[in-house]
């Protein structure tokens, strides 16, 4: 019922009984791609959150990974810097031992 025209006069309360125009196919095909474009868009938006959660939680469990290999790695180092202190220890009281033997030497033979 598109009996609308554009000579008819738009006054009054008969404007108001009078049947609206019928848009244009053109005008309904526009609204039907803009359902489709917000559709896709949509979908488009779900499919990147769904992508970007994923991402997010391959990214968490190699920060798991590296943190804990990260921990071993400093444990390792902990007990490395302890034994080194143990050496340097040890190396230490030998160098001590060596110079009084070498120090008595001298003193023996300095003696005789």
């Amino acid at each position: 019922m598109c009996s609308f025209s554009s000579k008819q006069t738009l006054h009054g309360p008969l404007f108001l009984a009078l049947p609206r125009p019928c848009p244009s196919k053109r005008h309904h095909k526009h609204l039907r791609l803009n359902r489709l474009n917000r559709r896709r868009a949509h979908l488009k938006e779900a499919r990147q959150r769904k992508r970007m959660v994923v991402v997010k939680a391959e990214i968490q469990m190699k920060n798991l990974k590296l943190y804990m290999e990260n921990k071993t790695i400093i444990e390792e180092n902990e007990k490395l810097r302890k034994q080194a202190m143990l050496l340097h220890k040890e190396n230490q009281a030998l160098f001590s031992q060596l110079q009084k033997k070498l120090s008595e030497k001298n003193n023996n033979t300095n003696n005789d």
